[in-house]
């Protein structure tokens, strides 16, 4: 069966400072996103689908694009402003940026035809993450997220926004998304939590589409407001149906923070040495 990895990469970065899609994260001058791809290529995924914004789609096909277009079959797909609306909805004059990554997802509806995973594009999430995602999606049982431990998610540099999640076995119970949080988090170290990282089947945009014009034209702020990927898996869970939950126990990296790159080098140095990534 074959697999699509759909990777939402159109975030502005805002307090990071710049576009991490495109942030160099070795000597080598590697983007992250070429260690995701990589991972996904050895777990058995077939090909990418990078979700970007056209005013830095040169200079992401130019750097991050080329490098993964020799690990796997690349498609892109733009996420703007104006990309997926339905019909009778007037964008507000004063809204900037899209509409969030359950929009994002949406975007790569035509271009996305087989089981499919979800990863952000600044998140390094570990190998053996994307082996449990991609086992899920080949075994054709539906929605799936790998969540990872509260305590392998939080960055020495600041705090961070996270999906608390409740899980029963490996059914996921709900989702409630928990901003500021560091090491005196309320939570149980090995909490587990969402990093958006999520395996659906095709049908999914359907779910997807049907509950983007509720969205919009119920928006209480139009300006800020989000259409969230958790929010619409949690209205599927809320109507019986079941979210498989994989735990992973890799310690995530991310680059939330321009401090974090020295630790995120690190890891990855190691990683070389141990002979994980000798083939990229």
């Amino acid at each position: 069966m074959e697999t699509t990895l759909v990777v939402m990469a159109a975030g502005m970065g805002s307090r990071f400072g710049s576009l991490k899609q495109m942030q160099a994260v070795d000597e080598q001058n590697r983007g992250l996103l070429e260690y995701s791809v990589y991972d996904a290529k050895m777990a058995g995924f077939d090909r990418v689908v990078f979700i970007i914004r056209e005013f830095f789609a040169e200079q992401f096909q130019e750097t991050i694009g080329r490098a993964c277009e020799k690990i796997l079959p690349v498609t892109y797909v733009y996420q703007e402003l104006d990309s997926s609306l339905p019909e009778g909805f007037s964008l507000p004059q004063e809204r900037e940026k899209p509409w969030g990554t359950g929009h994002a997802v949406l975007c790569a509806k035509d271009a996305v035809k087989t089981p499919f995973g979800v990863i952000n594009a600044d998140d390094y999430y570990g190998r053996a993450s994307f082996e449990a995602l991609h086992e899920h999606l080949t075994s054709g049982k539906g929605t799936c997220m790998v969540a990872f431990n509260l305590k392998n998610t939080l960055s020495e540099n600041g705090t961070v926004s996270r999906g608390v999640c409740e899980v029963a076995g490996e059914r996921l119970v709900s989702i409630t998304e928990h901003t500021a949080l560091d090491k005196n988090a309320p939570f149980a170290p090995d909490t587990p939590v969402s990093m958006n990282m999520w395996g659906f089947m095709p049908e999914f945009f359907h779910e997807l589409e049907a509950g983007f014009a509720p969205f919009l034209f119920g928006l209480e702020n139009p300006v800020k407001g989000e259409y969230f990927l958790p929010s619409v898996v949690d209205a599927t869970l809320k109507r019986g149906e079941t979210v498989t939950v994989k735990t992973s126990d890799e310690k995530w990296y991310g680059i939330t923070y321009r401090e974090d790159l020295d630790e995120l080098k690190a890891a990855l140095e190691k990683k070389h040495e141990e002979g994980l990534y000798k083939g990229l």
